[in-house]
C-alpha cells in the first residue's frame, strides 16, 4: 500500500516497511534522489516537510 503526500507543490510516495516498522517516503518529479522516513504518520509527514524545505534551502545556494 502507497500513499502521496503534498507540500509546496512536491509529492512523495509513502509506503510502510513492515520489516522495519517504519513508513519510508520518496519525493517524486525532481531529478534528486530525495528519502526520508518515521515511526509515525504524523512524524513522517514532518520529515517531508523538513526535506522539502532543506532541499529548497539548498537549491537557492
Amino acid at each position: 500500500m502507497s500513499s502521496i503526500l503534498e507540500y509546496k507543490g512536491y509529492h512523495a510516495s509513502i509506503e510502510y516497511d513492515a520489516e522495519d516498522n517504519i513508513f519510508v517516503g520518496e519525493v517524486i518529479g525532481i531529478t534528486d534522489s530525495l528519502n526520508f522516513h518515521g515511526t509515525s504518520v504524523d512524524e513522517v509527514k514532518e520529515m517531508f516537510k523538513q526535506s522539502i524545505d532543506n532541499y529548497l534551502i539548498l537549491c537557492k545556494k
